[in-house]
């Protein structure tokens, strides 16, 4: 939050420089601007009242007018929102929008640096931080923007692997913020939020990405059933030792899988004759 509020405070600082900047440079009108807007001003006066519905203007609360006095800005700071005041002779303005816009990257064809080529798409949302900066340092900001943003998404995934493009989408949205932020601060746009939207990849890295990922979950299951097959090994070793120390625990064994099967209502039970009453038997022969 720290470094949020010193980014904002540092584009603060940069917008109100450059408005300073303009209302400097373009101050002075010249001694036949001076004429030419005093003779604005007389027109006006004689043709009162219907020349006041050329003079008035209105701006809505979210939009802000940047006016141009004979080809220069009149004031460093722009007018709105509400009525304002221009002469229809020599004084032109163009209104600017202060809300946040948002729009759609399209897809790019990105190599990254591991040499896979993706196709990647993301969003992003600004706003105009200085309405005089927008209409005065660039063409046309928005188109700016835009183009602008593309670049940096295939300049910023150019240089990140595909595992860090699959699992650091935050990393790569705040790197390419920052990116566009600087370039577009002498522009007066607030570039608020990038956002990476899809990542496609080419169906044989995806085919090779499923088989993979395949054989990773099967030797795993293969090594969980062999540590199960090790533990129920260990358990019938113990307890094979315990049914050794009495003979009779193992009679009772017996007589409790017999119990078991007849409880399923079979035709037929096997009785396993213990191999030790039998060498009784044999050795009492002999």
């Amino acid at each position: 939050s720290d470094n949020h509020m010193e980014m904002e405070g540092k584009d603060r600082v940069t917008a109100q420089s450059s408005q300073n900047l303009i209302g400097e440079e373009n101050n002075g009108l010249g001694c036949c601007g001076w004429i030419l807007v005093i003779l604005s001003i007389f027109l006006v006066i004689l043709t009162l009242p219907v020349s006041i519905f050329l003079c008035l203007r209105i701006v809505q609360e979210y939009e802000r007018a940047v006016i141009f006095r004979l080809g220069r800005i009149t004031s460093r700071k722009p007018k709105g929102p509400g009525l304002f005041f221009v002469l229809p002779c020599t004084d032109t303005f163009r209104k600017v929008d202060l809300r946040t816009v948002s729009f759609d990257i399209p897809p790019q064809e990105i190599l990254t640096k591991d040499s896979v080529t993706v196709s990647v798409d993301g969003v992003v949302y600004f706003r105009v931080n200085s309405p005089i900066s927008s209409v005065a340092n660039v063409t046309d900001a928005d188109f700016s923007t835009r183009l602008l943003a593309q670049t940096t998404l295939r300049n910023v995934l150019g240089t990140k692997n595909l595992s860090e493009l699959l699992s650091d989408r935050e990393g790569i949205s705040h790197s390419m913020q920052v990116s566009l932020d600087e370039a577009t601060d002498n522009w007066g746009i607030k570039v608020e939020r990038v956002e990476i939207k899809d990542v496609k990849l080419p169906v044989q890295l995806q085919r090779a990405m499923a088989a993979e990922a395949e054989a990773t979950r099967e030797a795993r299951a293969k090594v969980i059933a062999a540590e199960g097959e090790m533990n129920a090994s260990r358990a019938l070793k113990e307890a094979s030792l315990v049914i050794s120390e009495s003979p009779s625990a193992l009679q009772l064994r017996y007589l409790q899988t017999l119990t078991t099967i007849a409880s399923e209502k079979n035709s037929t039970i096997v009785f396993p004759l213990p191999v030790d009453i039998l060498q009784t038997f044999l050795s009492k022969g002999k």
